[in-house]
């Protein structure tokens, strides 16, 4: 079989994918779109059917197509879906679907050899651009034998997919907080495993909390504080949008419990911070009210004043009297969603291009150690706004740049 040569071969057929196409197609540069399954494939297989973006649809998207839907609306995950073919139609993108690179491998001359099912593809420049959500993390922790069906959030689609019973729900980030409140709106009874995190208001004085992160400064930040990597954001885009409350949640009838410790006896452990981590994130929203205040203060801006949205219920006895031990069996527990994110899986690229973490080592996306290989889509890649659909945009174009000029 003859080997395909192209200039840029890009490695993933989603928003960074095809921002970057879009980009080098602006600039005349020859490339092909590589996608293992269809455009977006994680937002097809790897969301559950009710999720929505956590962003209006007006700060969700590229600068250069809007979505058809309101722009203060929370686009779906089929609009997402749409929106990408979109894009790609617009950019004229020469996408390819359904081929997988199996192997990435750097020849002598420093040229890049792609290994697929349709065969080899060898191109001078290789963006990797499989984005963040790679290898779903779920816990070896409840055996097969416990008799509990359990699900990583990639993995989950809706209620009816579980079997009836309780459900507990391991982690409290967008998607764990969103899935148990689901859960619970559909009539299961719902543990939710609470640990660390930030929870940011939904909206505030008028603005959602999108346009205080850019008003703020905070989209642009470049480095991450210590512990902030560790550190998951609840915010919710559901429902019309609305801030994540793990207050409100227990009050509604979720049992909160702490960081989940270990399994031993058909009893799942707990470990008895979780007091602390609502204290901690209830910390983390009122200083964004602040930062919110101090800013329309000081820029004499005319926003409505919103003290309601100090008033705090109260601590819920899930919290004062914490479970720490829960026999699955005896509460009915008959599900596990593991909510626990995702790693970074680059085990087809045969060749030196990590750091000694095994990250990819890069400059803002540019390789430090390959040249002509490019990473795209991560988290933290060049700011904070990197893995987000209008983030991955401005990476992109100088990534696509970067490309131009070799």
């Amino acid at each position: 079989m003859a080997v395909e040569k192209v200039e840029t071969l890009i490695i993933g057929g989603g928003q960074a994918g095809l921002a970057v196409s879009g980009h080098l197609g602006k600039r005349g540069k020859e490339h092909l779109v590589l996608e293992r399954k269809r455009i977006a494939e994680r937002w097809r297989a790897e969301r559950w059917d009710s999720l929505v973006a956590n962003g209006p649809a007006w700060h969700d998207r590229f600068p250069d197509l809007e979505f058809k839907c309101d722009g203060d609306a929370f686009a779906t995950r089929d609009e997402i879906v749409s929106y990408l073919e979109d894009y790609a139609k617009l950019h004229k993108s020469p996408v390819r679907t359904g081929v997988e690179v199996t192997a990435l491998h750097r020849n002598a001359d420093g040229s890049f050899r792609a290994e697929t099912a349709a065969g080899v593809i060898e191109a001078k420049n290789v963006v990797a651009a499989t984005g963040p959500f790679q290898k779903p993390i779920r816990p070896v922790m409840v055996p097969d034998e416990a008799g509990i069906l359990q699900v990583h959030s990639a993995h989950y689609r809706n209620p009816d997919q579980l079997p009836p019973g309780a459900v507990l729900v391991v982690g409290a980030g967008s998607s764990g907080a969103q899935i148990a409140d689901e859960l619970q709106r559909a009539g299961r009874k719902v543990y939710l495993s609470v640990g660390p995190h930030d929870r940011p208001p939904r909206a505030y004085r008028g603005k959602d909390f999108v346009w205080w992160l850019g008003a703020l400064g905070k989209w642009n930040a470049r480095t991450v504080a210590p512990g902030m990597e560790h550190v998951t954001i609840a915010v919710s885009g559901a429902y019309g949008g609305h801030t994540v409350d793990f207050r409100r949640l227990a009050h509604r009838g979720i049992t909160l419990v702490g960081r989940t410790d270990g399994f031993a006896d058909g009893k799942m452990t707990f470990a008895p911070d979780l007091k602390a981590n609502i204290e901690a994130g209830d910390a983390n929203y009122l200083s964004v009210l602040d930062e919110a205040d101090a800013h329309i203060a000081a820029n004499r801006l005319d926003f409505p004043e919103e003290p309601d949205a100090r008033k705090l219920e109260a601590m819920p006895d899930c919290a004062l009297n914490p479970v720490l031990s829960l026999d699955l069996k005896q509460a009915g527990v008959t599900s596990i969603v593991w909510s626990t994110g995702y790693a970074l899986d680059f085990g087809w690229i045969k060749f030196d291009a990590f750091d000694e973490k095994g990250r990819p080592a890069h400059d803002r996306g540019v390789s430090t150690k390959v040249p002509g290989l490019y990473f795209l889509g991560l988290a933290w890649l060049s700011r904070r706004a990197s893995p987000f659909i209008w983030g991955v945009w401005h990476d992109a174009d100088r990534v696509a740049e970067h490309i131009a000029q070799r």
